[in-house]
């Protein structure tokens, strides 16, 4: 793992590279065993949804016109990926469709239970960086079986402007989740809820979107091309892109996007940064949409407001004084009476299953991300290049 001692229990490596049907078969043979837990585990959840083998196998076929339709590149990378691992068609688009099939079999309350996709976001802009390059970072919330079902996913692309590189930490068997890409993009994202979610089943399932914004050559592509598309659910979206100016020094932007499934709001670094974690923040939003998110999601509020006072902090103390140690520590803030940063699997409850699976720090400029399975560990971060 690029030098990182063997102690570490990382994410395993997986490289693709040629046409889309190959890079699917490559993921599939790689991980098998991934796979197959990752489907179980949705399986379970909808059978809590009273969804039996049969409806589940229709409700996934029904999803085909939707990838299909929005990019065919896309349906075949998924085929290639069952073939690889020796598993149906439906396991795989339940894996990259886990959201939108969730939908329909049950209260609201029941299905935002299961979609309790926690996770908190931060971008730092290079002059805030002790590094003086852009850092992007990203704790992911979610169920702890996880921790044996994620991969680090490479894809070879080209490598040219037109068609970067990606780098990317998924579950096995999904196209995307989170990472950057060679021209220096990088997209994290996070659980929103609103009175609009789950109308037409017809909408782009979340996952294809951002793995198709994770291709774009920049900020202003992945941005069209969100806004060309209309989304099944709520999702945050935080948008990164580290670059280097004409005299070599570094530089970056970024912007959070909160998406409603017909409706964009978007909110820019204030003192350059950025921070999100599950529930709405800008005001036009919070004045046209009915938050739902808080009622399962509560401790979001103490997330946010923990992790945007600890690079406040570091600020106050002058210009390039964040570091990754001090993200660190504000994504590892374990304040349980309130909520805390970091869930830890021990907790009692109906939460016991769920845990802050993965701790992700992004650095684009430099082509490298360091994960940590169970960050509640010590010393648990590996190290990923593109």
């Amino acid at each position: 793992m690029h030098g990182i001692a063997a102690a570490i229990e990382s994410f395993p490596e997986v490289d693709v590279c040629g046409s889309p049907f190959q890079r699917g078969r490559q993921h599939g043979a790689a991980v098998p065993e991934r796979i197959v837990r990752s489907a179980r585990l949705y399986r379970q959840q909808l059978a809590r949804q009273n969804v039996c083998a049969e409806r589940l196998s229709a409700l996934a076929l029904g999803m085909l016109p939707a990838i299909k339709g929005f990019d065919p590149d896309y349906l075949e990378e998924m085929q290639g990926i069952a073939r690889g691992a020796g598993v149906p068609l439906e396991d795989v688009i339940l894996i990259n469709c886990r959201t939108e099939m969730l939908f329909g079999h049950g209260e609201l309350a029941a299905i935002c239970k299961e979609l309790d996709d926690g996770c908190t976001n931060l971008v730092v802009l290079p002059e805030n960086a002790e590094s003086g390059r852009l850092m992007h970072a990203h704790n992911w919330d979610w169920r702890e079986e996880c921790l044996d079902t994620g991969i680090v996913l490479r894809v070879r692309r080209g490598g040219d402007a037109l068609e970067p590189d990606l780098l990317v930490f998924t579950e096995a068997g999904s196209l995307a989740r989170h990472g950057f890409n060679s021209a220096g993009l990088s997209l994290t994202g996070n659980f929103l809820s609103s009175d609009r979610d789950y109308r037409l089943l017809a909408d782009v399932p979340l996952v294809l979107v951002r793995r198709k914004m994770l291709e774009a050559p920049s900020m202003n592509a992945a941005m069209k091309l969100l806004w060309r598309t209309r989304r099944f659910c709520s999702n945050n979206l935080m948008l990164a892109q580290a670059g280097v100016s004409g005299d070599g020094q570094h530089i970056g932007d970024a912007v959070d996007l909160e998406c409603a499934p017909d409706e964009i709001f978007w909110l820019t670094p204030q003192h350059g940064l950025l921070v999100h974690a599950n529930h709405w923040l800008c005001p036009v939003a919070r004045s046209k949409l009915r938050e739902q998110g808080l009622a399962f999601n509560p401790d979001s509020l103490y997330r946010q407001r923990s992790v945007e006072t600890a690079m406040l902090q570091a600020i106050n103390h002058g210009p390039g004084k964040i570091d990754w140690a001090t993200v660190k520590k504000a994504l590892a803030d374990d304040f349980s009476g309130a909520g805390g940063v970091l869930r830890k699997p021990d907790a009692e409850g109906v939460d016991a299953h769920y845990a802050t699976v993965a701790t992700t720090l992004i650095d684009a400029a430099s082509r490298t991300m360091w994960i940590a399975r169970k960050p509640y560990q010590p010393g648990a971060f590996a190290e990923y290049r593109l």
